[in-house]
């Protein structure tokens, strides 16, 4: 038996020292086995029945894997340790072993898992004995570090971050092996260990030892401590490689090796915590701006991946580095002015067609056609909107004349070729989708008589159809330009160090490509929206479905590698083109507010997922359940005439049946909204909209809404204590209501719906690179922040919408650094009609917030405009990107003449286009010298250049 004595894990405090000896004992082994010995320390608390484990992959050669789950023993419930020894038959040879820990229950249910972004990944030697001294490694603090963001931004893309973080060191008789992550240095640094030891310096700051990069920031050196005396002390240095001098040593008191001798054979490993030294602090400003509210000489009425080029020279000249944009996919489903949408999306990956930029796309060789685009789109500029019908009807008509002209040459070309290899497994379903949609005249796949479900094969014969062919081709021809287009795009951001921020819809539209061939993954009977408010006292639906995150969950189910497929090619898509990412209304990865699809009102919604309630236990609250009453609408003279007045005699006789008691109820074509709705469609008379609001207010007339997907759970419905039914209650039973309502919605589910959205925001972005920014507006449960805080996820902060309660107004010197500052939203109003709108709101910022005496102005002084930018410039918050309105909001020149039009989306009004177009074409824009340069020194002094 041969024994071994390894160090303690690396510590801050000398005076923490503690000796670990283990035991190696193997039997003698044939030859053709290649022995791999390693013992694993770490030091985690865990809470009862759970227990720590070591995920181990061993990888070949040849490349191939081998993995092992690796239990851990611990004798005090904080040290952990286990040895391992892996085999592998015939030539096969272990190249490298990588490894990570996680926490899992009696049940081997993972519970938890390391940040493993970067990979611990060692060289293997079956000659070696390998003893690892770890730490759990958490999400690290400085994050932003590692995002495509900060790369493009600071490190000029550097692209020695893909490498592998590994590297082929040297081992000797004894060894030890430091490691370290380091992403805080720039560029032209290096590091280096100075330690007591004379071979490490002996304290010596001209005699460092430079270690080797491994990639992924970090950096690792090997060292032959045959001579060494245990302990020795170090410490990490940068050291500039230009003139090989020592910069700086990182903070705090000096690491420690432990004060065992290794004996031979050994490595220990010193997988210590990161560089510990400040790294240079991320403050970007930058704007906010949908591609279709771009302007130029050049666009076609409607902003262009073109004139997108031209936002990216404008954000250079005026210093900004990140430019925010809307969803750029496609939302065409009714070829109207509904399409307009940029959330319905229709396929995660396949562009609107619209930002086609014509010019790139090349002139026609029939010059009559040219002339007659040229006038069309003379025409089109001189809107001070963006005509959505009138856009697509001529952008349309340009890609077939192009495609007719070039089309076949293009689609032969090797460049198609390249395209279509590494997009056909989407692209081919969007193609079909799109010709059996407008074959149809609809793009609910329900009514199609051809694919109404999702065949594989069929969609091969559709897609083979030679009468189909030309249309298809036409698809494929659209969507390589326009990938092309955009991939140009975000090659030219990233070389000007402008970061391009994409917009993550939380919703999918419901018919789409995507709930077409997945509906597994989304509950089709329900649709997402929010809870009524303050501003929105019916809330808001927006019809989308709700995705079944339980698919991402179960374990050995063929949904879960078909949902983390679908997110993974999400994510990918998404990366190619952007550095940083807006995740559309964080709070559905929470909880969604799930509306049945038969009814149009929020109020008769719940949360999804949640833990409802039994009759058993509602009854414990002290409330006798009575189903038919507190489930179905409660309905009885006294209310039918506060409802309908003359009209009750009509209503009770065409509608409603008599139930005992003086009941009533609804007749079942009349038992949902939509029905309701249906049934009024084509009366707009006074009297009939009348009796049509009151019917929709008796079907939300409940006080539970039973849950369709668990037979015998219920959900206290939103705000009914301002309903009839809820009057009729006896003061106990109103009493015990509130009780049980309060538990509901203020008390049961914080800590559920923390612990589910952690891990589902690790499943879906735990190994992206992008920059993670937040949209946390809204009712928020007190588990959000503690979330977006562990995820790193930064928050986003608007100062009329303050997350402290009790307050009107955020103050922005105490927005947290891990956060995006900014004004207004899309869905707000812009800064000049935020102050017009509300005049005693506007007096009270102007008194509290900006510290003014005397009466606010009614209109917004440029002055005022220009102090508000500045303050949000200033804060603490890592980015602060405006919406270019309140850019312009500074320059009288660049304010639009109507202030109503400066507003992008109004969420209440169903009717809305999105139809907002710049003030200012982009090339008048970088020629206006004397704002552009008044927004740069506004920049620069904030320190955000």
């Amino acid at each position: 038996m041969r024994r071994f004595i390894v160090s303690d894990q690396v510590t801050r405090n000398r005076k923490c020292k503690k000796k670990y000896s283990f035991s190696f004992a193997f039997p003698y082994l044939f030859c053709n086995f290649a022995i791999m010995k390693m013992k694993f320390v770490i030091h985690y608390r865990t809470e009862w029945g759970q227990s720590l484990h070591v995920n181990i992959s061993y990888i070949m050669a040849d490349g191939r894997r081998q993995s092992q789950n690796l239990v851990l023993q611990t004798q005090d419930g904080d040290t952990w340790s286990s040895e391992t020894v892996m085999m592998v038959r015939g030539r096969s040879v272990v190249k490298y072993i990588e490894y990570s820990y996680q926490v899992e229950d009696e049940f081997g249910k993972v519970l938890r898992q390391e940040w493993d972004k970067v990979k611990r990944r060692f060289m293997a030697d079956n000659t070696k004995s390998f003893l690892f001294i770890d730490q759990w490694r958490d999400i690290p603090l400085n994050h932003h570090l590692y995002t495509k963001a900060y790369r493009t931004i600071v490190r000029k893309n550097d692209e020695n971050h893909e490498k592998e973080a590994s590297v082929d060191v040297p081992l000797f008789r004894k060894t030890v092996i430091f490691r370290v992550a380091a992403p805080q240095l720039l560029d032209g640094e290096c590091l280096a260990i100075v330690g007591s030891h004379p071979a490490l310096g002996g304290w010596n700051p001209t005699r460092y030892i430079l270690m080797q990069y491994a990639g992924s920031y970090e950096w690792i050196l090997s060292v032959n401590v045959d001579n060494f005396t245990m302990p020795f002390e170090y410490k990490y240095v940068i050291i500039d490689k230009k003139t090989n001098r020592l910069k700086v040593w990182e903070e705090g008191e000096n690491r420690l090796s432990g004060d065992d001798a290794l004996t031979d054979g050994q490595v220990l490993v010193l997988n210590g915590d990161a560089l510990r030294l400040s790294e240079m602090p991320l403050r970007c400003a930058g704007l906010v701006v949908p591609v279709f509210s771009l302007r130029s000489d050049k666009s076609y009425g409607v902003g262009d991946f073109g004139d997108l080029l031209k936002m990216v020279d404008w954000a250079v000249n005026t210093g900004m580095h990140v430019i925010q944009l809307l969803p750029v996919n496609d939302t065409t489903t009714t070829h109207s002015w509904t399409d307009s949408h940029p959330y319905n999306i229709i396929s995660n990956q396949a562009l609107h067609p619209h930002y086609m930029d014509l010019e790139q796309l090349g002139e026609l060789k029939d010059s009559e056609k040219m002339m007659s685009y040229n006038r069309q789109r003379r025409e089109l500029n001189a809107m001070d909107y963006a005509d959505y019908l009138a856009v697509d009807k001529v952008k349309s008509a340009y890609i077939k004349d192009a495609f007719d002209e070039r089309g076949k040459e293009t689609l032969r070309s090797d460049s198609f070729r390249l395209f279509w290899e590494n997009n056909e497994e989407w692209l081919k379903d969007y193609a079909v989708f799109c010709v059996l949609r407008d074959e149809n005249t609809t793009a609910n796949t329900a009514e199609w008589p051809l694919l109404s479900t999702y065949d594989p094969d069929l969609v091969n014969v559709v897609f083979d159809d030679p009468d189909r062919k030309y249309r298809i081709e036409l698809i494929l021809f659209t969507q390589y330009h326009l990938y092309r287009q955009f991939a140009k795009v975000s090659a030219y951001a990233r070389s000007c160090r402008v970061v391009l921020k994409g917009d993550l819809p939380i919703g999918i539209y419901r018919q789409s490509v995507e709930t077409w061939k997945h509906p597994s993954l989304f509950y089709m009977d329900e649709q997402m929206g929010t809870p009524p408010d303050k501003e929105m006292p019916f809330g808001q639906n927006w019809g989308f479905p709700i995705f079944k995150w339980d698919a991402l969950e179960t374990d050995g189910k063929s949904t879960e590698n078909e949902a983390r497929s679908w997110w993974h090619s999400r994510i990918s898509w998404i990366e190619q083109f952007f550095d940083a990412i807006r995740i559309d209304h964080v709070l559905g990865y929470f909880r969604a507010w799930a509306i049945p699809a038969d009814s149009t009102s929020s109020l008769l919604g719940h949360f999804e997922p949640a833990l409802p309630m039994s009759a058993d236990e509602i009854g414990q609250f002290g409330l006798p359940f009575r189903k038919e009453m507190m489930t179905r609408p409660f309905i009885n003279d006294s209310i039918l005439g506060r409802y309908f007045g003359v009209h009750t005699d009509y209503v009770r006789e065409h509608f409603l049946v008599r139930l005992p008691y003086g009941l009533y109820g609804l007749k079942d074509e009349f038992s949902t909204q939509v029905s309701i709705l249906s049934f009024f469609r084509e009366r707009n008379d006074e009297h009939s909209e009348w009796i049509r609001e009151g019917m929709l207010r008796l079907v939300e007339n409940v006080l539970f809404v039973e849950d369709v997907h668990r037979e015998g759970m219920y959900h206290p419905r939103i705000l009914a204590y301002n309903t009839p039914v809820y009057d009729f209650l006896t003061t106990e039973e109103k009493d015990a209501y509130m009780r049980l309502y309060n538990n509901y919605f203020y008390e049961r589910h914080d800590t559920y719906w923390g612990w589910k959205a952690e891990r589902l925001l690790g499943t879906i972005f735990g190994k992206s690179e992008l920059l993670m920014c937040a949209e946390d507006l809204g009712m928020c449960p007190k588990s959000v922040q503690t979330v977006l805080d562990k995820c790193r996820i930064l928050s986003l902060e608007v100062q009329s919408m303050p997350k402290e309660v009790g307050f009107e107004f955020a103050y922005t010197d105490a927005y947290p650094t891990r956060s995006v500052a900014t004004f207004s939203t899309h869905d707000m109003p812009p800064m000049r009609l935020w102050w017009e709108e509300n005049a005693g709101r506007t007096q009270r910022y102007y008194t509290t917030m900006l510290q003014k005496e005397g009466r606010a102005p009614r209109e917004l002084p440029l002055r005022i405009a220009e102090e508000i930018i500045a303050r949000h410039l200033y804060c603490p918050s890592m980015l602060c990107l405006l919406s270019i309105q309140d850019w312009f909001a500074m320059d009288v020149s660049l304010r639009a003449h109507d202030v109503y039009s400066e507003r992008i989306n109004s969420p209440f009004d169903s009717y809305n286009q999105w139809k907002y177009r710049m003030s200012i074409s982009l090339d008048k824009l970088l020629e206006y010298k004397q704002f552009n340069l008044k927004v740069r020194t506004m920049i620069e002094r904030s320190r955000r250049a």
